[in-house]
């Protein structure tokens, strides 16, 4: 179950299936991004804005345009993973966000990494800045 826990962040659970793992039987490492970019997803869900939504109203989407990642242990096939976002630093037009996987069961941490994600106008793809709702809403977890 998703949860914005004041203090602790936002988690948000993965399952590993067969089609995440590579050919050893473990998370294939450019999967932990595709997690990361879920959580992010439902961590802006869980503030109350949907993307589709804010192309269309404010004419913005999200692009990552900087991820540094530590792979520290594998994941591999049917384990239940959780992942966090932490917006640790917001500009006018970017975000940093702390992300970390780790295991459930045993909560070893799995991948870490630090992701800063660009707002662009929908139709030029040129930096536009962040809705003032949506700054407010993350200035309040952050």
């Amino acid at each position: 179950m998703p949860s914005l826990e004041e203090g602790t962040g936002f988690h948000w659970p993965v399952r590993v299936y067969w089609e995440d793992t590579d050919a050893g039987g473990m998370v294939f490492y450019a999967n932990y991004l595709r997690f990361m970019e879920r959580a992010r997803t439902e961590f802006l869900r869980g503030l109350g804005f949907e993307q589709d939504e804010l192309r269309e109203r404010e004419g913005v989407l999200f692009a990552a345009r900087h991820a540094a990642l530590d792979f520290l242990a594998p994941a591999r096939f049917n384990d239940r993973l959780r992942v966090s976002v932490e917006p640790v630093r917001r500009g006018g037009a970017s975000i940093d966000f702390r992300q970390e996987v780790r295991r459930e069961r045993d909560g070893e941490l799995l991948c870490r990494g630090l992701v800063k994600i660009a707002c662009v106008n929908a139709t030029t793809l040129r930096p536009n800045r962040i809705p003032e709702t949506l700054l407010a809403e993350i200035g309040n977890v952050l």
